[in-house]
């Protein structure tokens, strides 16, 4: 049982990134984990307290997830449309396959699978975090607003830096500077080693004209194995700004070496330093 639910969770980590412009690290999609059997209730469930068709339903999940892992994202629904007839109470199965319509980019389909995960486990916050990155993407930001908010609601939440930075940045694209400047912030003392949290930190502060406070995150960044095209492509904008001509240049030959065909090194190569 906790091996299927970590299963789905790193199935959904591996889908995070992109879907907040971090194109060299991850796969697709949104920003997912399923729910634990703790969020689920104030004792924690064992096998013996599983009916029978439970436990039928998670070992055809776990198949579910396998496939989805993979990328064989239709032959992971037809297996969880399986699932969903063996036990349609089942919230895990509900989340899961608003992951794969999310990969699909049904929104619809999506968002309805959210919500039943949610109608069946309302107390489960991944289920939450995923509806508000769904909502986000829809430009839905105060009904995304309040999805990130339940899921923070829960003390026993181990995503808390995840969600604060998805909510960072769906903040950030409703144009609320300082709410998502105080998200992220709040994401990076949790969790500093995030590339995905310090980028976009560095991204607000440089767009806000707070250049110095923008080159602690950036160059810590592209300091380490983590650097990407994007990010050496900030840090060579950030570094423009604070008439850093050295670091400017070695940022620029690290996008030039590393990333040749981006479209990043493209517009250094012209100057575009304001596109």
């Amino acid at each position: 049982m906790a091996r299927s639910a970590a299963r789905i969770r790193d199935a959904g980590r591996s889908l995070a990134w992109v879907a907040i412009a971090w194109t060299a690290l991850m796969a697709l999609g949104g920003c997912a984990s399923a729910p634990s059997a703790s969020t689920a209730s104030h004792d924690i469930l064992t096998e013996s307290d599983e009916p029978e068709a439970r436990k039928r339903a998670r070992i055809r999940m776990e198949l579910a997830v396998g496939y989805f892992e993979q990328g064989q994202t239709k032959v992971a629904l037809d297996e969880l449309k399986q699932v969903i007839a063996s036990d349609p109470s089942f919230p895990d199965a509900y989340n899961l396959r608003g992951l794969i319509y999310m990969r699909l980019n049904d929104t619809r389909q999506a968002e309805d699978s959210f919500r039943r995960a949610v109608a069946l486990n309302p107390r489960d916050p991944n289920v939450q975090h995923n509806l508000g990155w769904l909502l986000c993407q829809q430009a839905r930001y105060d009904e995304a607003q309040r999805a990130f908010e339940v899921a923070m609601a829960n003390p026993m939440y181990a995503g808390r830096a995840k969600t604060l930075m998805t909510q960072g940045v769906c903040q950030a694209r409703a144009g609320r500077a300082a709410e998502a400047e105080r998200s992220l912030s709040r994401s990076y003392e949790l969790d500093a080693a995030n590339p995905v949290t310090g980028y976009n930190l560095a991204r607000l502060l440089y767009h806000r004209g707070e250049f110095g406070r923008a080159q602690f995150y950036i160059r810590r960044l592209n300091n380490s194995e983590l650097a990407n095209a994007e990010s050496l492509w900030l840090g060579v904008k950030v570094e423009r700004r604070l008439n850093d001509q050295v670091a400017m240049r070695q940022l620029g030959e690290q996008l030039k070496k590393r990333f040749a065909h981006s479209s990043e090194a493209a517009a250094y190569e012209r100057g575009a330093f304001d596109e």
